[in-house]
């Protein structure tokens, strides 16, 4: 059955605030939330960048049924694999049956701050696969060693620890990450309603939950709307490959002097107050085989959104 859900923006707003659009989000009926696992925003006009075990610790005791993903974890440089799956074994207890682990190969822009390489794609798939390995060996709760190509674990036990393993869902945006995800994972987590990350799972034997952000900007407006967008996530529409390359909120901005108003409405996102058009928007998603799509907010208000959708959006499918 598809779900609809809710994006928590790291980025883009401070922890209690991050708790309480959780609430709200719940509140007006959404399936599901994602949240962000940044060091960094993208730009320094989003202005946050809390830690997200700490924030999803406060959701789970500020929610009661809505289930939560984050959306995604780079379990490989800036963080040991060991004290991730110390942070999502906690979080897993305390959401019981409500949390998902998404995982993927990282952007530079989080990944560099400790003074480590920042390798090519490949070796960070292979350290993604040997991250997992590792995590799921510490999640049966014994006592696990671990001498691996990049990382070394010593008699290390969680006490703390759920009784099945969690929930995981992998990132993928390239055929090569997709047929790892369809492998090794519980189901795909993407950005926007591409066509081929969805196939390729497919096609490589992936049969769990496909999941994809929809990015957008509800006001009056949607001149205001584009304009709030250019400001706060104009990171949307740099093109390529620079968004898992450019090491600092900086290097965005400046990426971003290229990216015009204009590129705004052709980037996909949907920045128009009639409500056909978001509805549409997620109808294309599921059209390309999306099952849990989740819409994010651009921008500081979030309590508009979310009520256009409990009034507008939510009601005209009957999930």
């Amino acid at each position: 059955m598809a779900q609809l859900g809710y994006t928590l923006s790291s980025e883009e707003h401070e922890p209690n605030e991050l708790v309480e659009i959780a609430e709200r989000a719940e509140q007006a009926g959404f399936d599901f939330l994602s949240i962000s696992d940044h060091f960094h925003p993208w730009v320094s006009a989003q202005g946050e960048s809390p830690f997200v075990w700490s924030t999803l610790g406060a959701i789970a005791n500020a929610t009661d049924e809505i289930e939560v993903g984050v959306g995604v974890t780079c379990p490989t440089i800036r963080i040991h694999p060991v004290n991730v799956a110390h942070a999502v074994a906690t979080v897993d207890e305390m959401f019981g049956d409500r949390f998902t682990f998404g995982v993927g190969t990282g952007e530079n822009l989080n990944e560099h701050v400790t003074g480590e390489r920042w390798p090519e794609h490949d070796v960070r798939l292979e350290m993604l696969d040997e991250a997992m390995d590792v995590m799921r060996k510490l999640w049966t709760g014994q006592t696990t060693s671990h001498r691996g190509e990049h990382y070394t674990v010593e008699n290390a036990r969680l006490f703390t620890c759920p009784d099945e393993q969690p929930t995981v869902i992998g990132s993928a945006f390239g055929p090569q990450t997709a047929e790892w995800v369809a492998d090794n994972t519980d189901g795909l987590w993407c950005s926007g309603p591409k066509e081929k990350p969805a196939e390729v799972y497919a096609d490589a034997g992936g049969d769990g939950p496909k999941y994809t952000q929809l990015h957008g900007c509800y006001a009056e407006t949607e001149e205001e709307a584009v304009e709030t967008i250019y400001e706060y996530w104009p990171n949307g529409s740099i093109p390529g490959e620079l968004g898992q390359e450019l090491p600092t909120p900086a290097h965005f901005e400046q990426a971003a002097q290229m990216v015009e108003k204009e590129d705004i409405a052709e980037s996909g996102t949907t920045t128009s107050p009639d409500p056909q058009d978001h509805i549409e928007s997620i109808e294309q998603a599921l059209d390309v085989g999306y099952d849990h799509i989740h819409y994010h907010q651009v921008g500081p208000e979030q309590e508009p959104a979310i009520e256009f959708y409990e009034e507008e959006v939510l009601p005209s499918f009957d999930l």
